[in-house]
């Protein structure tokens, strides 16, 4: 697999964790079990069966967790650094295991990791908005487009990278501009 296509794929996974944490790690692990991607040196355990059931159960409970209308907020606010390891680990786990680990871990960090951490912080402004304004009525809509949007862009992550790395970049942008517009409406 070429340089560019797994680092398009790492990124449009990450992307996804921004949106559910483990659902593009499940993804990422059907990958490996079907012989899609099978995962080398410090990412064996992502090629295995007992990854898979214990990425099941942690899906199931993430997706159910996110409709309870209280927990849903709280779990926006402890998410956020566990989006950011796991779009980090995601995006580590598809680079070459010949790279230098500092480099390697660094672009990681800096392509797979922010770009969860950005689409996740979009979608707990997103969550707050609909909480203020529909008094959390609004949510499970919310709750539903994300899981949604994880297991879309999981699954073209995985099928067409190129793409959804383009879709993710748009995604990036539209939340940054939304950011830093609520930023400057809440300094004036």
């Amino acid at each position: 697999m070429s340089l560019f296509i797994s680092i398009c794929i790492g990124i449009g996974l990450a992307a996804s964790s921004g949106f559910r944490i483990f659902i593009p790690l499940l993804a990422a692990n059907i990958a490996a079990l079907t012989g899609l991607h099978l995962f080398g040196s410090g990412f064996e355990w992502l090629n295995g069966w007992t990854a898979f059931y214990i990425l099941l159960t942690a899906s199931i409970v993430e997706i159910v967790a996110y409709y309870i209308p209280w927990l849903d907020n709280i779990l926006d606010h402890i998410a956020m650094p566990v989006a950011v390891a796991a779009g980090t680990l995601l995006s580590a786990s598809f680079i070459s295991a010949d790279w230098e680990p500092a480099l390697k871990w660094g672009l990681a960090l800096l392509a797979g990791g922010s770009t969860a951490g950005i689409i996740h912080s979009g979608m707990g402004l997103l969550r707050l908005t609909s909480t203020t304004t529909t008094g959390g009525l609004g949510n499970p809509v919310v709750t539903t487009a994300e899981n949604g949007a994880s297991i879309g862009f999981s699954v073209m992550a995985l099928l067409v990278p190129v793409i959804v790395v383009l879709v993710v970049m748009l995604l990036v942008f539209f939340i940054l501009q939304r950011l830093i517009k609520v930023k400057q409406r809440n300094k004036g």
